[in-house]
């Protein structure tokens, strides 16, 4: 059966951390909002087939002109989220071609991700049914009990900082999704370790930041000039 791939761009949170009072897939970076940098990088990969895109209610009609603003004609579909990331994903799912047979799923907040990084880790959820996209991590880590006092120091070099997309078969995920574990994580990938499947990390070769705070907003536009966008 030829692979079809379907995005889900999860759009829905409160950017409380931004201390925003609209949703920081508007702000903008070097001219076009986030989000419009975000659907463009799926938009241009071509292993991508279809995009789902899931946001708050109050800000779809918003992100439907952008989308069209933006010529995203990949982007079919748009629906509420939940309360919670698991929910918002799973309204993604549900949302799904039903041809998809791996789901995508990508923060709306990493505008910077780019088409090689997409292929790269497509191509390996195509070969294993699991992979992310990820980090090595560059500073020392240490576990801290209740009151901030160090544990214990892991080695570094078995260390990686997960990002997204994270890609799944479809028959793997929504048996994750059927074993009931998905309440509150925050990391797809957690949820079919839950089950017991390997998640295969495909280091990311550009820089794909999460927007989370004031400071990363500069940060994107620094990069994005870098780029020429």
């Amino acid at each position: 059966m030829k692979s079809f791939v379907t995005a889900i761009i999860v759009a829905a949170g409160n950017s409380s951390r931004m201390g925003l009072e609209f949703s920081k897939q508007f702000i903008p970076l070097c001219g076009a909002p986030v989000i419009a940098h975000t659907l463009r990088a799926f938009e241009e990969s071509e292993i991508i087939d279809s995009i789902v895109v899931v946001c708050r209610e109050q800000d779809m009609d918003e992100i439907i002109k952008i989308a069209s603003d933006f010529g995203c004609k990949k982007a079919r579909a748009f629906v509420k989220g939940g309360d919670t990331r698991d929910k918002s994903v799973r309204n993604g799912i549900e949302a799904c071609d039903e041809r998809t047979t791996h789901f995508a799923i990508h923060d709306g907040a990493r505008p910077l991700i780019e088409s090689e990084d997409i292929k790269n880790v497509v191509n390996a959820a195509f070969e294993c049914g699991a992979a992310a996209l990820g980090t090595p991590v560059t500073d020392t880590i240490k576990v801290v009990d209740s009151e901030n006092r160090i544990l214990s120091t892991p080695d570094r070099s078995n260390l990686r900082a997960v990002q997204t997309p994270q890609v799944f078969a479809k028959e793997l995920y929504l048996g994750a999704l059927a074993n009931g574990s998905a309440a509150g994580i925050t990391d797809d990938c957690q949820l079919v370790e839950s089950i017991g499947a390997s998640v295969s990390i495909i280091i990311s070769k550009g820089q794909n930041i999460k927007l989370t705070t004031q400071n990363d907003i500069k940060i994107a536009e620094m990069i994005l000039r870098e780029r020429g966008r």
